[in-house]
């Protein structure tokens, strides 16, 4: 069975995939007693044992809160398919972005650095200032040239700005949290999200690959250690469809 798009949790009305569920953590050595079809406490339980012992798709523990969502879906009834491959503009902003990781600001903590001055300056943006959306819109500008394609990606510093002015121009562009929760599959290499952390701050970079839901990325303004200080480009594992600050991914693709 597919993953049905949506969390599974204690009360499911839907007994098939309640069995189906029943049946992969049996054959994963994790037999329930509950009523066949039945997700109640008991078979929470058995869930969260699950998720205790085992990760996701990106090597990472799996959160042991007796929910199955797309993570948990993945490393117990199998991986949904794969990911398309990035194409047109996102494909060549994506190519950019992967000759850039390791590049660090100079001095560390400063904002500032020969490469990070050209991603701010790509934006209009003096150096010292926050850097990621910058870093995403030099990709798309020198990724745009390198393919002799147009770059309709909004030329903007800020991220919740960039949403906003997709959505506002080609919401067909926009994939939502809510989407992609239902439907990991959608989110392709290429894309890119945004976090919406309150206050009008947020964070962006681009998706590198999807698995389950498990996002590999590629990220200006980071750092691989999860801390809000970033200082460098990196390629990192730890974000996901499920994370609850993302907003959700735009779609450059075509």
């Amino acid at each position: 069975m597919n993953y049905p798009g949506r969390i599974v949790s204690v009360g499911e009305r839907d007994p098939q995939i309640v069995r189906a569920l029943a049946r992969a953590l049996a054959a994963r050595g994790y037999p329930t007693t509950s009523p066949p079809g039945v997700f109640d406490a008991a078979f929470a339980s058995m869930v969260k044992l699950f998720q205790a012992q085992h990760v996701d798709a990106a090597l990472r523990p799996l959160s042991a809160d007796g929910k199955v969502g797309a993570l948990t879906w993945g490393a117990l009834v199998g991986d949904g398919p794969a990911a398309a491959q990035a194409t047109g503009l996102a494909a060549a902003a994506l190519a950019r972005a992967v000759t850039q990781i390791g590049q660090m600001e100079q001095p560390l903590g400063s904002n500032k650095g020969p490469m990070v001055d050209q991603y701010l300056a790509s934006v209009g943006v003096a150096p010292g200032n926050f850097w990621c959306m910058a870093f995403v819109n030099w990709c798309f500008q020198h990724g745009a040239a390198d393919a002799g394609l147009a770059n309709p990606f909004p030329r903007t510093a800020g991220c919740l700005d960039a949403w906003d002015r997709v959505k506002a121009a080609a919401p067909a562009r926009i994939v939502t949290r809510a989407a992609a929760m239902a439907d990991p599959s959608r989110v392709k290499p290429g894309f890119v999200f945004i976090l919406d952390h309150g206050g009008g701050l947020g964070h962006t970079g681009f998706v590198s690959g999807q698995t389950s839901g498990a996002l590999a990325t590629i990220e200006g303004n980071s750092n691989p250690l999860g801390s809000a200080n970033g200082v460098g480009v990196f390629a990192l594992n730890r974000r996901s469809v499920m994370e609850k600050d993302l907003k959700g991914f735009l779609d450059f693709n075509s």
